[in-house]
């Protein structure tokens, strides 16, 4: 089913921020670390991981944090949450818990993806290390499916700003694996969630600061088109729901806009809601965002009516 909906109702109120992370992340089950041994595309560095204000930099040790829903709500969905940030900081309590414990209360099983930023100084190919940590996340919520209830064939994942944009790429290099996967565990997500998505590393397109963390300031013309998502969109990319601001001046709207016009012309099901205001990060503003995000998750089995 192909739907293309502009929601321009808008609700402004202020969401309340910057609590401590400790105080966001008690209700979570489990903080299961991603890899049991050697994080792959690694080097020895004296890079220290550090949390201020709900962010996370430096990120060495990835990790997946569990909201679990009730048992009496649960709908088998599982959603990876890869808060953004420019590929410089994790926004994890905002973009991260916030969302996790919003979708637990609707029966969805929450991960919130804490991941590796881009850095010379900790990998080996700054340019595949997030997209590993998503992927290594989808397979072991995949492969751990039995354990926490889930139905593999419902896991999704769901990105924010720089996090759409490794969500999204997730979303269209499911075919290779960057990560060890000897038991061909699926690696596509079943469906993807971008919000004010970075899409396109192409100069008309892209968030500068975004496209200079991940592929470098003298980025290849390869490395460009490999990673602007819209030219990398089959017929077999996930379904989609994407969200966007129209007034957005950090990440232009047209990121959305112009992954929409590819996913449709691919028959990919997708719909769209853009505001015409709220700019970016319109999360912390828009209380009433997600209602339309659930509205089409009932429509598609994915939570429960």
């Amino acid at each position: 089913m192909k739907r293309f909906r502009l929601n321009y109702t808008c609700t402004v109120a202020a969401l309340a921020s910057g609590l401590l992370l400790a105080s966001l992340t008690a209700n979570a089950q489990e903080i299961i670390p991603l890899y049991t041994g050697a994080v792959p595309n690694s080097k020895a560095s004296d890079v220290q991981e550090s949390a201020e204000r709900g962010m996370f930099r430096g990120v060495t040790k990835p990790t997946l944090e569990y909201f679990k829903p009730a048992a009496d709500k649960a709908s088998g969905t599982a959603v990876i949450i890869i808060p953004g940030g420019g590929y410089s900081v994790v926004v994890y309590n905002g973009e991260g818990v916030g969302t996790a414990k919003a979708l637990a209360e609707k029966g969805i099983a929450a991960f919130v993806l804490k991941y590796r930023l881009p850095s010379d100084a900790i990998m080996t190919d700054k340019k595949i290390g997030p997209l590993q940590d998503a992927q290594q996340a989808i397979k072991l919520v995949r492969e751990n499916a039995t354990k926490w209830g889930i139905d593999p064939a419902k896991v999704g994942i769901m990105g924010f700003s720089a996090g759409g944009h490794l969500a999204s790429t997730a979303a269209t290099h499911f075919e290779k694996a960057y990560v060890d996967n000897t038991s061909n565990t699926s690696l596509r997500p079943d469906f993807q969630i971008l919000v004010y998505p970075v899409i396109s590393m192409r100069d008309s397109l892209t968030h500068g600061g975004s496209r200079d963390a991940l592929l470098g300031k003298n980025a290849s013309r390869q490395d460009v088109e490999l990673f602007s998502n819209e030219l990398q969109v089959r017929a077999n990319t996930p379904p989609t729901y994407l969200t966007h601001a129209a007034d957005d001046k950090l990440v232009d709207v047209d990121n959305s806009i112009m992954y929409f016009e590819t996913l449709r012309r691919q028959k990919v099901p997708v719909e769209m809601h853009v505001y015409p205001k709220g700019d970016h990060g319109f999360v912390f503003r828009h209380p009433g965002w997600m209602d339309p995000l659930f509205a089409w998750m009932k429509v598609n089995n994915w939570i429960n009516n």
